[in-house]
Formats: structure tokens, C-alpha cells, sequence
């Protein structure tokens, strides 16, 4: 990935784009990579081969933290990641491929290169887990938002250099000779004297006759950094909206952090997560095990505390619309295998509107 802009006038500031990218990127890949991917089939999770790969170590130099982070930058970034399945069963992030697209049959991927290494065979679409994150790269976007902010920030950057520039004149006699051998040595002598004021606490210059220091006075105000931080932030925001981060939390206020962390959650991270769900569930699932209850579920990070919502499981419980390993499933949690976990209670309270308006007891 290149940033040719390095060689433009008005735009030099590269890491701000980078800052800017990399943020929201590893925001979002730290986030999926707490996530937990299994197979469940007739309600109870799987723990085969298959979950400690796609959960603990998917190849040997990966952990499973690392791998899904790398999945997320190339997906974002790149706007597609090709990821296959070695001879060893190991899950491979590919680095290059050629895709080559067909309307009635799978498409084949050729020239796929992992690291220095380029497989001969040609791979099939359903062969391989492939995520395409939308129709038109990214990079595009930031790439030409860059191009706005980038100039802007470069100016601001110039200017307040300019307000905190220390000037100065040098007065040289006419009795100095003005060939090029006089002039270096002169040169030489200034660079110095300038150099002892800036790297000294304390400095000292001998007085020269025909030679002459003279420092003029800044009258601009100090340098104020707000516009430089502006100018990034504006563009830090621009490519977490591009992404559905809330900016608040991005910038870490508190106020409604829940209802922007929901927001966060619901927007952002469960599309990535419907993705990669998707594509494991087409790849990896057979079509009739699917049918007959089997499939890939994926678990993600969950911020909810159990002690805040105890009240409301037991209001769920108490009128008979869910059942304990029901509520168990909507938290997170795995079915408790007790009977009674399977039941539907309803408390005492609770009758029919028809006997609520007869009143009162019968003999």
C-alpha cells in the first residue's frame, strides 16, 4: 500500500491519514477478534477441530486474535481478503491472488501468493472463504478526502510555523570580499553563533568589526495548535462515519457512552459479523447438515452486566414468554443441559382477562 501524495507540495503530513485509517481499522479489529466463532447443532455448541482453529490457533505462526484482526484490516482496507485452507486443515490469509469471474459457474482464484510462496493450482470459489466488504473500495474515499484535508492541513502547519519563526539580520561591512571561499566562511560563522543559541542555555559571541547580530522581535501571538488538531480530527471523523463509528466514542466522551457503545455494536461491528458468519456457514456447513439445524453461530464481545438486567430476565421468566436456556442463549451463555432450564414458569399473579372480571370467590 503506497502513498504517492508523499511527493505532492501541498501535502506532506502522510502520518495524519495514516492515524486517521489505522484508528478506526484496529478499532474495529480489536473488537471482532474478542468475538467467539462455533458450530452449533441441536442447540449445543460444537467443540471440535474446527472451533479451536477458528478460535485459539488457525495456523501455526497465528493466534486466533491476531488472524482475525489482520482479516479485518485487508477486508476494510483492501476491500476483500481471500483466506484458504492448507493440506494441514490450517486457515491461510492470502497476501495476492487474481480472481477471475464467471456468471453461471464459481469463480477461480489464480496466482494466490502467501508470503513468498505462490500456489501452482487454480482455487474455486467453494473452496475458498472469500469477504468482499462493498462495491467500491475505501481507499477511495479517504484517498480523495485526504487530498482536501491534506492540503488544508499542510497550510496550517506552514502558517503556524511561520508565526513562531525566530528572524533575525546579520549586518556585514562592504570591506568583506564577495567571492564564493569568503562568503562560505561567513556562512559557516553564522550557522555557529546560531547554533550555540539554540543548543546553549547560556552563549556567548565575540563582536567583530564589520560584523553584526540582530534579532528581530516576534509581535505575532504564540503558536496555537487547536486549528492544527481541527483540521485532523475533522478527518478522523469523516473516516470513522465512513465506517459506522460513532464519533463520540471514538474520541472517548462519556456522556451516553452505553447508548453510543450500542450504537457501536449494532451498526459497525455485527455487519462485519453477519459476514464472516455468512461465508463460514456457506463454506464450511453442508447444505443439508444447515437445513437439519446445523450452522455456525459467532459470539461477540458483550458489555452487558448480569446484575443490571437480573431484574428484567426474572419479569421474562415470571410471565411465561421465555425459558431459562432461552434467556441463557440471548446473554451468551451456554444451555445449562438442566431440565428445568427447559420449562416455562408463570406466576400467580397472572390470569385470564376473562376470570379477572368475574371478582371475588364462589362457593
Amino acid at each position: 500500500m503506497f502513498d504517492f501524495d508523499l511527493i505532492q507540495d501541498t501535502s506532506k503530513k502522510i502520518h495524519m491519514k495514516q492515524l486517521a485509517v489505522q484508528t478506526c481499522i484496529n478499532m474495529i479489529g480489536r473488537t471482532i477478534s474478542q468475538s467467539e466463532f462455533y458450530v452449533k447443532k441441536d442447540k449445543k455448541i460444537v467443540k471440535d477441530d474446527m472451533y479451536y482453529c477458528l478460535n485459539v490457533r488457525p495456523n501455526p505462526n497465528m493466534s486466533a486474535s491476531h488472524f482475525w484482526q489482520t482479516v479485518i484490516h485487508k477486508l476494510i482496507y483492501e476491500n476483500e481478503c481471500l483466506i484458504i485452507q492448507s493440506d494441514t486443515e490450517d486457515l491461510l490469509i492470502v497476501d495476492s491472488f487474481t480472481r477471475v469471474e464467471y456468471a453461471l459457474v464459481d469463480d477461480s482464484f489464480k496466482d494466490v501468493t502467501i508470503k513468498d510462496f505462490t500456489y501452482s493450482r487454480t482455487f474455486q470459489m467453494s473452496d475458498v472463504i472469500y469477504l468482499e466488504y462493498s462495491n467500491k473500495k475505501l481507499t477511495t474515499l479517504f484517498d480523495g478526502l485526504y487530498a482536501d484535508f491534506g492540503e488544508l492541513f499542510g497550510r496550517i502547519i506552514e502558517f503556524q510555523k511561520r508565526k513562531g519563526q525566530i528572524r533575525g539580520l546579520v549586518h556585514v561591512d562592504t570591506t568583506y570580499e564577495k567571492d564564493e571561499k569568503t562568503q562560505r566562511r561567513l556562512q559557516a560563522y553564522i550557522d555557529k553563533i546560531y547554533k550555540a543559541f539554540t543548543d546553549k542555555a547560556v552563549a556567548f559571541v565575540p563582536q567583530q568589526k564589520g560584523f553584526k547580530l540582530e534579532e528581530l522581535k516576534n509581535t505575532t501571538q504564540a503558536q496555537n495548535v487547536d486549528e492544527v488538531n481541527k483540521v485532523a480530527d475533522g478527518f478522523l471523523n469523516q473516516v470513522a462515519k465512513a465506517l459506522g463509528i460513532p464519533i463520540s466514542l471514538l474520541h472517548g466522551d462519556m456522556a451516553d457512552v452505553e447508548k453510543h457503545n450500542r450504537n457501536y455494536m449494532t451498526f459497525c461491528i455485527d455487519p462485519f459479523l453477519k459476514k464472516i458468519k455468512d461465508e463460514l456457514n456457506a463454506k464450511l456447513i453442508d447444505k443439508k447438515d444447515y437445513l437439519a439445524g446445523k450452522k455456525m453461530e459467532t459470539k461477540r464481545v458483550s458489555n452487558i452486566n448480569l446484575f443490571d438486567v437480573a431484574t428484567a430476565v426474572d419479569k421474562l421468566i415470571a410471565s411465561g414468554a421465555f425459558n431459562g436456556d432461552e434467556i441463557r442463549d440471548e446473554l451468551g451463555y451456554d444451555s445449562s443441559g438442566d431440565p428445568i432450564h427447559s420449562k416455562y414458569f408463570i406466576t400467580k399473579n397472572y390470569q385470564e382477562s376473562s376470570e379477572a372480571l368475574k371478582g371475588g370467590e364462589s362457593e
